[in-house]
């Protein structure tokens, strides 16, 4: 017991140490900055800071101070001291020369405090209610982001309790991706190390949603960030309408990369949601090749099995092996969401069988996807739908086989696309309600 107390003393000591260190930037702003003798010099109008290098914690580089109705940028190695009462200097010597923002700098109350940022941990958009600072290894550091509403009703308050930092709910600054660029005034080229990297390791159904809370400028922005085929991944998660409203918004030529990159059933579905003038100025932007097959697949309605299906298909002959055909799946790896089995086709491309992924994972390398034909040949004859059959068909048709797709194909019995579980839910759920998709929902 006696232990156990002197570890709590120990860690409340602690708590309380790291609590009178911090120093609220909201505080900060309009205290005095006060020379070596304690003259006041100026106000604090902003602290300025790179987000970019390899520190995890941003180092403040100088201050921006108000003296007389100049705005003069105080270098760190000026700065003696940072604390909640204000600032004091090193030397009275300033440079009064209007200060003009720099290429990376960011000004935190003016670019950080009060936007948006993306809590990568937590996996949602919040606001920088305060942002605390605190010395470290001899200098100020940029270490955590208050997210929370007593924060933002103690600056609705006398100045007194303004510059009492309150972190109840504080963020650690590497686990967030704050907006600024969109703020600055020059070209701020802010390159942000950690939380940029956890950005990318978001699911794209977490990434869809953060995209929607953003408002318009820090979403274009996030998605400057992403690679394109991880962003059109996360496209893909989206709401209809929010994704109809980012595409306009994002512009002509970078929706077009878009329905490049997106999976050709989900840039469909997209391209629908458009204006005709705007489709077309799209389609004539993709490459030729990407245009036709897109322009193939709106022909469908989009209540048939064509107008639903997506055309990213594997398929194989009866004198593969499996371990080729495994090969063949790997080169797929990034499309795996759109393939659940294999469609086997003659010379001429008609349709010999379709194989479902978990036959092959079972079978062996060396065995031809013949034998395994031969086997599942006892299992009855397979369920196949044209582009013109209704959705609503193709759902019955997808629950009395009990797969997870359906292959589509042509008055020539040759594979065109396969629809989809999810797809078929996507395109019924909003006229009929929730259908008993059982296996599929699990």
């Amino acid at each position: 017991m006696r232990d156990r107390r002197g570890q709590l003393v120990r860690h409340a000591s602690a708590a309380k140490t790291v609590r009178g260190s911090l120093v609220s930037l909201a505080g900060l702003v309009g205290a005095p900055a006060v020379n070596q003798a304690g003259e006041d010099v100026g106000r604090v109008v902003d602290v300025v800071a790179r987000l970019h290098g390899s520190e995890p914690y941003p180092p403040v580089t100088g201050l921006v101070i108000r003296v007389g109705r100049r705005r003069a940028f105080l270098p760190a190695d000026t700065v003696a001291q940072v604390a909640t009462s204000g600032v004091r200097l090193r030397s009275a010597r300033m440079d009064l020369r209007e200060y003009e923002r720099r290429p990376g700098e960011v000004l935190l109350a003016r670019d950080v405090l009060d936007h948006q940022l993306v809590d990568v941990d937590g996996i949602q958009v919040t606001r920088a209610a305060d942002l605390y600072l605190t010395p470290l290894a001899g200098r100020t550091v940029l270490v955590g982001v208050d997210v929370s509403l007593p924060t933002l009703l103690r600056r609705l308050g006398p100045r007194r309790w303004q510059a009492r930092p309150t972190p109840e709910r504080v963020l650690d600054w590497q686990t967030v991706a704050p907006f600024a660029e969109h703020a600055t005034d020059g070209p701020a080229q802010v390159r942000l190390r950690g939380s940029r990297a956890s950005l990318h390791r978001m699911r794209p159904a977490d990434l869809a949603d953060v995209l929607e809370d953003l408002d318009r400028s820090e979403r274009q922005q996030l998605l400057g960030w992403l690679e394109p085929a991880h962003a059109a991944d996360a496209l893909e998660e989206m709401e209809p309408a929010q994704l109809e409203n980012l595409l306009r918004e994002a512009g002509p030529q970078y929706a077009a990369r878009m329905m490049e990159e997106m999976e050709p059933d989900e840039a469909v579905d997209a391209l629908r949601d458009l204006g005709s003038d705007e489709r077309e100025d799209l389609l004539e932007r993709v490459p030729a090749t990407r245009a036709r097959d897109l322009r193939a697949l709106l022909a469908h309605r989009e209540d048939t099995a064509g107008g639903a299906m997506t055309t990213r298909l594997v398929t194989a002959r009866r004198e593969d092996t499996i371990g080729h055909v495994r090969g063949l799946l790997a080169e797929q790896a990034e499309h795996r969401t759109e393939i659940d089995a294999v469609a086997v086709v003659d010379a001429h491309g008609h349709l010999i069988a379709d194989i479902p992924l978990f036959h092959l994972t079972i079978a062996d390398d060396v065995t031809t996807v013949g034998e395994v034909i031969a086997w599942l040949a006892q299992f009855g004859p397979q369920i196949v739908v044209s582009p013109d059959t209704r959705i609503d068909e193709a759902a019955d048709r997808l629950l009395a086989s009990r797969a997870s797709s359906l292959l589509v194909v042509d008055e020539n019995e040759r594979p065109v696309g396969r629809v989809l579980a999810d797809d078929v839910l996507d395109t019924l759920l909003p006229a009929r309600g929730r259908r008993h998709f059982r296996r599929f929902l699990q």
